[in-house]
């Protein structure tokens, strides 16, 4: 599967935490992130992750073109709903092509681990 990982920068501590866990689930999937989350994740483990540009500088919108272009099975995009963003024209944009689209969209860390171990379970049959 092809999945998508973004965290606010007050939520990225948590998608580090649960990459970290998830690790070996996660290795066995294509990954990519927007710019900061990407970078900090792949310090973090030893996952492969292709950055696109950081969230504010059109990364989520690169990550919903591969979601219009049928190129992303999930999305893990840990929000930060207490504090204003920028660019979140672009985050409303992602989060409704993934239910165009019907992309799994988990925003926060009890959803994404959810999702996780729904792919470990795959994985186990």
């Amino acid at each position: 599967m092809k999945i998508a990982l973004i965290a606010h920068d007050k939520k990225k501590k948590d998608i580090i935490k649960i990459t970290k866990e998830y690790e070996a689930i996660l290795a066995k999937h294509e990954l990519f992130a927007t710019g900061t989350t990407g970078t900090k994740i792949m310090e973090a483990t030893k996952l492969a992750v292709h950055c696109f540009k950081s969230g504010p500088l059109g990364g989520d919108q690169q990550i919903g073109a591969k979601v219009s272009e049928g190129q992303m099975d999930m999305i893990i995009f840990l929000r930060d709903p207490l504090t204003a963003q920028p660019h979140e024209p672009d985050v409303n944009a992602l989060i409704r092509l993934s239910d165009v689209y019907e992309v799994p969209l988990a925003t926060n860390k009890s959803t994404a681990i959810l999702l996780f171990k729904e792919l470990e379970n795959l994985a186990k049959n």
